[in-house]
């Protein structure tokens, strides 16, 4: 493993989709970042051309100013990828495009020999493209080696983060692989910030909760048994335990991911030794102290009404996952709650995260 060991080491990175909300928060994170320096920023030829905080002006939706260095910042076209990748060692990709156009644009910096950490879901199903946790399958990034084969690159390569509300309840379920999890039933409770909105552009969610967010059920049930897979020929292999069942509804809270979560184990366990295990779970960036790397990665509340949403979101610098009120069931074997931060440890913070991992790996040098 190895790390910039000064700033003259620093990766340079490009944010493409930067005007967006994960990208504005990717903009908030590496404003202060020790390994990486944002360098450039992308969006659609609607914003190309203009300074960077002309660009948000009027829908810049972090609680923080826009960071100084990125202010005059010259917004690039997002499909000029050449513009896009010369002069960075690799990119964060947060754009809002349908899945063929951002497959393609993903690609396309990836053969400019520019690694791309994305955010997008177009690359998830992608046998040899890597959708890391890193906490829970850094071994997978040994399939970017076939990944790069594949593209003809020496250095490029993609690799995904997976969905935002998953984060909630699967490193709660890993934790328990010892116990072999059968199934589970996850009901999630998710913010608008999910949506790329806030309650000034989306007034209709206040007083309200919609039962329906397009693909979101299918993500949350397929996505984690490709975590849970394993690297065979070039490719990742889904799992096929557990099995999940998942209904997925938008509430009116501004950030933050909340799931209730029924679950079934091939082995008998108490609840002492499950909230044990959940504290004690440490995965390898909390191993390697990696900057963003909460420490401890997983906290379980003794509280009855713990966690919750506004209170407990920002745990570990919004990177932690928090866990609360198990207890016995009468249908499965146990029942508990899970949050976790969707715009942080759900998107642009999971991403940045990816890249610690990576560039510490060696995947991610400098040009």
């Amino acid at each position: 493993m190895q790390q910039p060991d000064s700033a003259s080491m620093k990766r340079r990175v490009a944010v493409i989709g930067a005007t967006g909300m994960v990208g504005q928060r990717f903009v908030t994170l590496l404003a202060r970042h020790p390994w990486f320096e944002l360098c450039a920023v992308a969006a659609s030829a609607r914003s190309a051309g203009m300074t960077y905080e002309e660009a948000v002006q009027g829908r810049w939706a972090m609680q923080e100013p826009i960071p100084q260095a990125a202010r005059n910042l010259v917004v690039l076209d997002a499909a000029d990828t050449a513009a896009v990748c010369e002069g960075v060692d690799f990119c964060f990709c947060a754009v809002d495009m349908p899945k063929d156009a951002v497959r393609a644009l993903e690609d396309a910096c990836a053969r400019l020999e520019t690694p791309v950490v994305s955010n997008n879901s177009a690359h998830r199903a992608t046998p040899d493209v890597p959708m890391i946790i890193p906490e829970l399958n850094p071994e997978h990034a040994a399939v970017i080696e076939h990944q790069r084969r594949r593209l003809g690159t020496r250095v490029g390569f993609v690799t995904v983060k997976p969905n935002c509300s998953i984060q909630s309840y699967v490193p709660a379920l890993h934790a328990l692989m010892p116990l072999r999890p059968l199934r589970a039933v996850v009901s999630t409770y998710q913010a608008i910030s999910g949506a790329g909105k806030t309650f000034e552009r989306w007034p209709e969610m206040l007083d309200n909760v919609i039962p329906y967010i397009p693909g979101e059920e299918e993500k949350s049930e397929q996505e984690p048994l490709k975590i849970w897979g394993r690297v065979q020929d070039g490719a990742i292999v889904p799992a096929t335990q557990p099995v999940i069942s998942a209904q997925c509804v938008r509430v009116a809270a501004s950030d933050g991911h909340l799931a209730t979560v029924w679950l079934t184990l091939g082995e008998k366990a108490s609840p002492e030794d499950l909230i044990a295990r959940w504290r004690a779970y440490r995965g390898l960036p909390q191993q390697l102290g990696l900057p963003s790397a909460p420490d401890p990665f997983i906290s379980y509340f003794d509280e009855p009404d713990r966690p919750q949403t506004r209170l407990d979101r920002d745990t570990g610098r919004g990177m932690g996952i928090c866990l609360g009120r198990l207890r016995a069931d009468s249908l499965f074997d146990f029942r508990f709650v899970g949050l976790s931060h969707n715009t942080l440890r759900g998107a642009a913070g999971g991403g940045v995260l990816i890249a610690e991992l990576l560039t510490a790996q060696g995947y991610i040098p400098r040009k």
